[in-house]
């Protein structure tokens, strides 16, 4: 069975949980890399975020 989620439900739940993501991009011409840039994103309300800092600090 599959079930429908709305944009709304989508952004509420990752919200709630919180969502890391992370990644990497390399420019490079004639196999010189040029350019490296890392990247990281952490996405979460602030409820989330002072829940799980509060679980850190015991």
């Amino acid at each position: 069975m599959q079930q429908q989620i709305t944009l709304l439900e989508l952004v509420d739940r990752v919200l709630n949980k919180g969502v890391s993501l992370s990644g990497d991009i390399t420019l490079s011409v004639a196999d010189v890399d040029l350019v490296y840039v890392g990247l990281r994103v952490l996405l979460a309300s602030v409820g989330t975020l002072e829940e799980l800092q509060l679980r850190d600090d015991t």
